[in-house]
């Protein structure tokens, strides 16, 4: 199925792409999501106008995202979280937790979807996480677990 995406989709493509996926992913899990929408001639009009926004926005989001990537790298970000006595977490630190701490942090706002963990994180101490901030900009984001009190 030939559809139009409306939102980033990791491995997919981004906001204006159009794709060909199979019928089943996009009946039941883009589509419901508001993710994409079916491709047709009329839709076409919509990829224009999405990709001449995106070009316009490009340019300024480029410049604030090399700002906010030196301000990230610059920072260790510190994020509370439910740990027992050897340094083991009860469950994992998720990316709302990430992006919330990010924000409490004063460092700046960074969405959760753009936060990229490669392995759970499921113990105290440090650990890095990769933010996409633009398409050409990726920070990464040093954190330090620490016990909730």
């Amino acid at each position: 199925m030939k559809i139009i995406l409306t939102h980033e989709v990791s491995g997919l493509g981004i906001a204006g792409d159009i794709a060909e996926v199979k019928d089943g992913y996009a009946r039941n899990y883009l589509l419901p999501r508001s993710l994409a929408m079916p491709w047709t001639k009329g839709g076409q009009k919509q990829v224009d106008a999405i990709t001449k926004a995106r070009a316009t926005r490009a340019v300024k989001s480029l410049e604030d995202a090399k700002t906010l990537k030196g301000n990230l790298e610059a920072s260790t970000v510190t994020v509370p979280a439910r740990a027992g006595n050897a340094g083991r977490l009860y469950g994992a630190v998720t990316t709302a937790e990430i992006a919330d701490a990010v924000k409490g942090a004063g460092v700046g706002s960074v969405d959760r979807r753009t936060i990229q963990v490669t392995n759970p994180i499921r113990t105290t101490g440090a650990h890095e996480v990769t933010v996409r901030l633009h398409t050409d900009v990726q920070a990464n984001l040093k954190l330090n677990v620490v016990p909730a009190t």
